[in-house]
């Protein structure tokens, strides 16, 4: 794998609790930053898809005359 040196500023105190971390002194910095990195773009994926879905599914009067009568299909009962 290539990988690519980069600058990053970061806070100092931040940066002290980082490092005081036990899973940053296993693995180091690096590793966790990548870690990092990874996990925010993945929960930003899952977030376009989440609003893609509520995009084209977020409302069952969205879904046409085809549909009628099933808007309360799968919904729980209410006492």
């Amino acid at each position: 794998m290539c990988m690519k040196a980069i600058q990053l500023t970061i806070d100092e105190r931040l940066l002290a609790a980082l490092d005081a971390d036990d899973e940053v002194k296993r693995l180091g910095r690096s590793a966790v930053f990548r870690r990092i990195a990874a996990e925010y773009l993945e929960r930003r994926r899952q977030g376009q898809i989440s609003s893609q879905y509520r995009k084209a599914y977020g409302s069952a009067s969205d879904l046409g005359d085809g549909f009628s009568g099933w808007e309360r299909q799968g919904v729980w009962p209410e006492e």
